[in-house]
């Protein structure tokens, strides 16, 4: 089984983590596309002494071609505008281009940069966004996501998600460390390091805080951690196993998993710790809950039914319903940001794979063409799904579309990273 919790709670999971080493930044192989994209032309910003690398228009190139909704059209031999006046408009749909971006960067005193940008509808021959940034080096990644984020917003009318961080397990020698990175898994800097196993990351509503288990003192804690100071303090650390948090809407709420009083059951208490109510009765192994997002419902993993399968109950207690029925096999549950879907990780021959699952219809459809697909998370915006894999013996993460036509999946030589959480 994929997700042991089931089993052996918790167990299984840690057997999954081989060992493995790092490097310092991902690689990021895009599959697939949507069918009708929209071509952007990126043209270079006119640079300023000093900048640092990569240029700002090939990491926000990255992230829309990463995204599987754009066409990047070359924009070389072709001018160089920075400003709107000097945009020959023939010469961009010559090539194709249905938006472009021009911009410069200038310096300013103290090593800072002032970074202008704006994006063109060249169809419409008009200016959709334009913006101006005093940034530091260190904002330097930071800056190009948002004018990713801006680009995105402007073209589809959904917000972008490139700002966003996720944070994943990975391991190096003997030692597990909990990162967080941005979305395209550049800048990843250790939340926490062990000797003992980590799992289970999962950032708070604000993205402030993070919870995660930990194995530190020989036995499973579910631990809350503020990102800003690195303050921390248990949750969860009652007699048998504590796992598996997940966070309420509101994030004064942590549904965990608990083995205190019989078999794997789920249980909601405070941020601090307070509180501790049951949700869950009976001997069946419960367990990965997650909350809807109006904090009403809580979804989870049960084998009461015989087989692993996702349930939903209210989160103030009551009847217990089942959500899926195709397939013997469905675990894992994340809820999109607007409540219309589950993905979760279903068994078909053989192979676990993630799944999206309607909740209004109760159509389904597989996302992945993998087969040890495990821990799916929505982007903040809900476009796409991050996910961990096993390719070439070692674990990797990757992204899929709602579609499933448009897969990412990020990797660094060595690495074998896991249960990868998605944040603001």
């Amino acid at each position: 089984m994929l997700r042991a919790v089931l089993l052996l709670p918790l167990l299984f999971l840690v057997s999954l983590m081989a060992p493995f080493s790092v490097r310092a930044a991902m690689e990021i192989q895009v599959i697939g596309g949507a069918a009708n994209k929209i071509a952007v032309a990126m043209v270079p910003f006119q640079t300023a002494p000093g900048q640092p690398a990569p240029a700002l228009t090939q990491i926000a190139g990255d992230d829309l071609n990463r995204s599987g909704q754009f066409r990047l059209v070359d924009s070389s031999g072709a001018q160089q505008p920075i400003e709107l006046s000097q945009v020959d408009y023939g010469v961009w749909r010559g090539k194709g281009a249905e938006a472009l971006v021009i911009g410069q960067v200038m310096p300013l005193p103290g090593g800072r940069f002032e970074v202008r940008f704006r994006l063109v509808d060249v169809v419409r021959q008009t200016q959709l966004a334009g913006y101006s940034y005093n940034i530091s080096p260190v904002q330097w990644r930071a800056t190009a996501h948002q004018i990713a984020d801006i680009v995105y917003e402007k073209l589809t009318g959904v917000k972008g998600a490139f700002s966003s961080r996720i944070a994943y397990v990975q391991k190096q020698g003997k030692r597990y460390e909990l990162k967080v990175a941005d979305a395209d898994g550049q800048n990843p800097r250790t939340v926490v390091r062990s000797s003992e196993s980590i799992i289970s990351p999962r950032f708070s509503p604000d993205g402030g805080r993070i919870a995660y288990v930990s194995f530190e003192d020989k036995k499973p804690i579910v631990y809350v951690q503020s990102l800003a100071d690195g303050a921390r303090r248990k949750v969860a650390a009652f007699k048998g196993s504590n796992s598996a948090p997940a966070w309420s809407p509101d994030g004064k709420r942590l549904a965990v998993v608990l083995t205190r009083d019989e078999a794997s059951q789920i249980y909601l208490i405070n941020d601090d710790g307070s509180g501790l109510t049951r949700l869950t009765q009976g001997g069946n192994l419960d367990t990965e809950p997650v909350f809807s997002p109006d904090g009403q419902t809580v979804y989870f993993s049960s084998d009461r039914g015989g087989s692993p399968q996702i349930y939903r109950i209210p989160a103030s207690g009551g009847d217990v319903r089942r959500v899926t029925f195709s397939g013997t096999y469905n675990v894992s549950p994340a809820v999109s940001p607007d409540g219309r879907h589950l993905a979760y990780v279903s068994r078909d021959g053989g192979r676990f794979q993630v799944t999206l699952h309607e909740l209004a219809s109760g159509q389904t459809r597989v996302l992945t063409d993998s087969a040890r697909d495990e821990s799916p998370s929505f982007a903040p915006n809900g476009q796409s799904v991050l996910y961990a894999t096993v390719l070439g013996g070692r674990g990797i993460l990757g992204t899929t579309s709602l579609d499933g036509r448009t897969r990412a999946r990020l990797s660094e030589q060595g690495v074998d990273a896991r249960e990868p959480n998605w944040g603001r």
